[in-house]
């Protein structure tokens, strides 16, 4: 069994060790010791990392009150080792820990809902209620919970008896038995945990509760507390003042100027759309009663290429295929023919020019890794009389 000093403090950043165990493992060596800081992985919390004697420890788990160490070098059975603690990762784990219990127990009290999973990501924490939340309502339990935060509550952890259990309305996700563990944050929230937490929370610092959405029969929601807050509106903050820069506007006027910029951009796709229509029809008129046509035509969207291809294909009374180059050297194409079935003409074609595509027997749209001059070399072999193709080239 090893002793665990994170339970006596969790703030203790350092300690020295005797080395019980070495053994090499899948995942470097594995040490284990009469006692430690580093937290194993349990309770939703990650693991500690840090540096053992010379040793980078990457994992710690824990196996039937034993802690393994895993580590990228060996460590000499019966030495005694100084453990370091990465203290910024355990201070954000216990930070983001924390905040998710207090989130918990406000929307537990509020709306009645269990907390029925979470998970703690390197970027952002995510809970699962079984029940709903509006995001006007989230906004009421973050306010709520800051307000808790900045009261500086202490945080209290207890292993009460088989018969104060039964009247502490504490949360757990399973049945529990043996000595429990209740981290309590009073009139904040009461649940059964292993992990480790700050002593107050005013640690926190602050909660931003991300977003909600619709997730099995409940919700899913992101949150972040502490540093990870003052990251992301330093992130925000960034974002914001290089838009501010490109609109020409204040930073404040930004959401203003951007939908200025979305209306003009919808009306000049409207525009745009109208002169593509024209000039469709226009090439539509060229190639009448053609037969087989081949067009490349630049600058093209994949739906332009498909509005081109079925302007085209009735006019021409053939096959239509048209290409147009793409920014990584593909081209993009839609091939039609009115009433045919294309299947086997664009295999045959997407294996010879390392293409890839689908749709219906008459309209297939898609790509191949293959410039102009070999598509055009490619269609330019079908010369029988049944299959010959006229060649538009790219517009200039």
């Amino acid at each position: 069994m090893t002793e665990k000093l994170f339970y006596s403090n969790e703030y203790q950043m350092e300690f020295t060790a005797k080395v019980l165990e070495c053994q090499a493992g899948k995942k470097g060596y594995e040490i284990i010791l009469d006692r430690t800081a580093f937290y194993p992985e349990g309770g939703g919390q990650p693991w500690d990392t840090g540096i053992l004697g010379d040793c980078r420890v990457t994992e710690v788990h824990e196996k039937k009150e034993t802690i393994i160490h895993y580590t990228d070098a060996p460590l000499e059975v019966g030495a005694t080792v100084t453990g370091t603690i990465d203290w910024q990762r355990r201070f954000d784990l216990m930070q983001q820990h924390s905040g998710e219990h207090i989130v918990s127990g406000v929307i537990h009290r509020k709306f009645g809902y269990d907390n029925v999973g979470f998970h703690m990501g390197a970027d952002v924490v995510t809970i699962d209620f079984n029940g709903e939340l509006t995001q006007e309502q989230m906004q009421e339990v973050e306010l709520e919970v800051n307000r808790y935060i900045w009261e500086n509550r202490a945080c209290e952890v207890s292993f009460p008896t088989q018969e104060q259990l039964k009247v502490i309305p504490y949360r757990s996700k399973k049945e529990l038995s043996g000595a429990v563990r209740i981290v309590t944050f009073p009139e904040g929230d009461i649940c059964a945990c292993c992990g480790l937490h700050v002593h107050c929370s005013g640690e926190i610092g602050m909660v931003k509760l991300l977003s909600v959405q619709k997730f099995r029969q409940g919700v899913r929601m992101e949150m972040i507390c502490g540093k990870r807050v003052l990251d992301y509106m330093n992130m925000l903050q960034h974002q914001n003042t290089e838009i501010s820069v490109l609109l020409s506007a204040k930073q404040e006027k930004v959401a203003e100027s951007v939908q200025r910029l979305a209306e003009e951009n919808f009306h000049l796709k409207g525009h745009i759309m109208k002169m593509e229509e024209k000039e469709f029809r226009a090439i539509a008129e060229q190639i009448k009663d053609a037969g087989n046509v081949l067009l490349f035509e630049e600058g093209l969207t994949s739906d332009s290429i498909r509005k081109l291809a079925v302007a085209c294909m009735e006019s021409c009374k053939g096959i239509c295929a048209v290409f147009s180059p793409a920014e990584d050297g593909s081209m993009r194409y839609a091939i039609g023919q009115a009433d045919g079935d294309l299947r086997a003409f664009v295999k045959q074609m997407n294996t010879e020019l390392n293409g890839r595509g689908g749709g219906k027997p008459f309209f297939v749209q898609g790509s191949v890794k293959a410039d102009q001059s070999k598509v055009q070399q490619y269609f330019e072999c079908k010369t029988d009389a049944a299959n010959s193709f006229y060649c538009k080239p790219l517009s200039m």
